[in-house]
């Protein structure tokens, strides 16, 4: 399982989980951290260009190997 950790802001952060909204693709430790399934979101949003992520998170590379997205 690989995991790739993504520093964020709070307001990225919120963005993120109120654009996707679906809690079998992202979903909001007690800690504040953002967790992504990889293969759920690619599922939900087949159109990269398009997806929430890819337009919130501008400044980072993104590894779309990765099992999880962690947003800290």
């Amino acid at each position: 399982m690989s995991i790739q950790d993504i520093a964020t802001s709070n307001s990225q952060k919120k963005a993120i989980l109120k654009a996707i909204n679906d809690e079998g693709v992202a979903l909001q430790e007690e800690n504040g951290e953002v967790i992504i399934n990889v293969e759920a979101y690619l599922l939900k949003y087949p159109n990269l260009s398009e997806s929430p992520v890819m337009q919130l998170i501008t400044d980072e590379s993104i590894d779309m190997d990765a099992d999880y997205w962690v947003f800290s």
